[in-house]
């Protein structure tokens, strides 16, 4: 119940923000457009503030889109990926102790192409769609305190996960200007083709079948890391199980919100 409550609000949130923006690029617009042309701004740097709010506040991603003619742009991203903590509610069995080491990395690109029959001014603002390329690694040495079917002796168990993500596919998105130098950036549908590796270390006097348990837990921890995760390979971990190790290629998915500024 407390996911689904959460996914609402997110959904919620989202919704809001998009009528906000939309509500003051219209005013914006109606504003604008008696006054002279303005001057012509092809370049934007801009923060992304979708990544620490789901994958916490060490991810810090930073990007650039330059302006081409005819109403097309590409841009670029890149910057630090990090997993927020793990945690097991109510979980007798596994609990963490502490983050031995942690790091990632994101890089992403795409090539936009803004539509002009949507749009009333020129690149980059308004509809737009076009193919991107993402990757992000994460890695994150965990200790835990693992005690057997929650009554037994408790044990130390450090563990050492590393996730791979190649993403290809299709974006649409919608870029505000307020002010002639703001600019929201709002991908909103970004289907696509990833190819997913994760590798997980073990240490530890554990039996197979203790192995096996941790496994199981780390797994279902991800799923609430990753959105879409669960769709992907969360559901399918005989594998991860018995070795620790999963690579599969399946459905991605990429949508943020971006915070720039032009000049």
């Amino acid at each position: 119940m407390k996911n689904t409550n959460s996914k609402r609000f997110k959904s919620l949130l989202v919704l809001s923000i998009v009528f906000v923006f939309s509500s003051l690029n219209t005013s914006a617009q109606t504003s604008d457009s008696s006054a002279k042309p303005e001057k012509e701004f092809k370049n934007t740097i801009r923060f992304n503030i979708t990544n620490p709010l789901i994958f916490g506040g060490k991810s810090l991603i930073f990007g650039y889109e330059r302006v081409l003619k005819n109403n097309k742009s590409f841009s670029i991203n890149i910057g630090q990926a990090s997993l927020s903590p793990f945690s097991f509610v109510d979980d007798s069995e596994l609990k963490a102790k502490s983050i031995l080491n942690e790091g990632g990395f994101h890089i992403s690109g795409d090539y936009r192409i803004y539509l002009s029959k949507l749009n009333k001014y020129n690149a980059p603002r308004g509809v737009y769609v076009g193919p991107y390329y993402s990757y992000n690694t994460f890695n994150k040495e965990h200790s835990w305190e693992f005690t057997k079917d929650g009554t037994g002796p408790p044990q130390t168990v450090d563990s050492d996960l590393k996730i791979n993500i190649h993403t290809v596919g299709v974006e649409l998105g919608y870029q505000f200007v307020f002010w002639k130098r703001l600019s929201v950036d709002m991908i909103l549908l970004g289907p696509g083709v990833a190819g997913y590796k994760l590798k997980a270390d073990v240490g530890g006097n554990l039996s197979d079948e203790d192995r096996q348990l941790f496994f199981d837990k780390l797994n279902e921890a991800l799923k609430d890391k990753f959105p879409g995760y669960s769709g992907t390979i969360g559901n399918d971990t005989g594998e991860f199980q018995r070795k620790g190790t999963k690579s599969t290629t399946s459905l991605g998915y990429r949508y943020m919100i971006q915070i720039g500024y032009r000049f």
